[in-house]
């Protein structure tokens, strides 16, 4: 039997930008997707998804989750014709849209496979399995999810669109801070939405090319902040990132709703998180006070939310 985890993720400032080359920020939440493996008589594999959901996550996901188990098997190696495996996922990590769940099961299943058949495989061969996993989820992913799920802690991330390596800076911050996460109930399909950003990017290059510039203020600004733990500074920059994703169009009503409960009750910064139009939202609300306050407030109004850190 081979177990492994992945960490769910969230991202603070960055979304859709990054495909373009243009820096991320994202952090790896305290909630995570553990995986089993064990090998059984026959061939191929059953899977026994245990994870909790918002509804109808699984279901919408699951032809998606197919393509991505095969792609981590087959990248490492592994060869059903004469044995089965039988995968179970669990944890605590709730599938929704924007969490990084994908990239946790698969982070999580690499994890648990090179564990069971002793491949040896630091964390930088189990992230490049988790991103091929990835690929049948996303298309093609920016690796910023698979990467935080990986490696923890708070990832400064660039992907580089020539092929060559992506960059990756982790950076520790001196303490954990809380942050809610609420949920539209809908789920998005990123790469429908990437797409559609990608389709308005050329119909209207200068718009897009103002909007670029603004975020790249946004997220220089948002690191800087981080690293001092300048957090009512970070509030303030993931609004307006969140301003910067409904010019894009990846926000919608119910998300904007949502922010708005959010700031009202007191939360430092709140924005999309993710793909956007559905999916979820983050909430920085440093301390146990305001982060019940917060929470309460998107619960009255009949979200999901949850309580979690960043920088763990």
């Amino acid at each position: 039997m081979g177990t492994g985890s992945g960490f769910g993720k969230t991202i603070l400032f960055g979304e859709h930008f990054v495909v373009y080359g243009l820096p991320a920020m994202a952090s790896a939440i305290g909630d995570f997707t553990e995986a089993i493996v064990e090998i059984e008589e026959g061939q191929g594999y059953e899977l026994f998804d245990n994870r909790p959901e918002v509804p109808g996550y699984k279901k919408k996901k699951f032809d998606e989750q197919k393509v991505s188990i095969k792609n981590v098997l087959d990248f490492m190696g592994v060869n059903l014709d004469e044995k089965k495996m039988k995968i179970t996922l669990g944890g605590n990590l709730t599938c929704a849209s924007g969490v990084g769940a994908s990239a946790a099961s698969c982070v999580a299943l690499a994890r648990a496979i090179n564990d069971e058949f002793q491949l040896g495989w630091d964390d930088t061969k189990i992230n490049e399995a988790a991103y091929e996993g990835e690929k049948g989820y996303h298309g093609t992913p920016s690796g910023i999810d698979n990467t935080a799920s990986t490696f923890g802690g708070l990832v400064y991330f660039v992907k580089n669109l020539h092929g060559g390596p992506n960059t990756m800076e982790t950076i520790k911050l001196s303490e954990p801070v809380d942050l809610v996460i609420a949920s539209s109930g809908m789920t998005a399909n990123t790469s429908v939405v990437v797409a559609d950003v990608r389709e308005k990017k050329e119909e209207n290059p200068k718009w897009f090319d103002r909007i670029v510039k603004e975020y790249k203020s946004v997220v220089k600004e948002g690191r800087h902040a981080l690293e001092l733990m300048n957090l009512k500074q970070v509030g303030r920059l993931m609004n307006k990132n969140h301003e910067l994703l409904q010019e894009i169009t990846v926000s919608n009503d119910i998300l904007d709703k949502m922010v708005s409960i959010a700031r009202e009750a007191g939360a430092l910064g709140a924005k999309v998180t993710g793909t956007g139009r559905g999916g979820n939202i983050n909430v920085l609300t440093p301390g146990v006070d305001l982060q019940d306050k917060v929470y309460n407030a998107l619960k009255d109004a009949g979200f999901a939310v949850w309580k979690t850190k960043i920088g763990v």
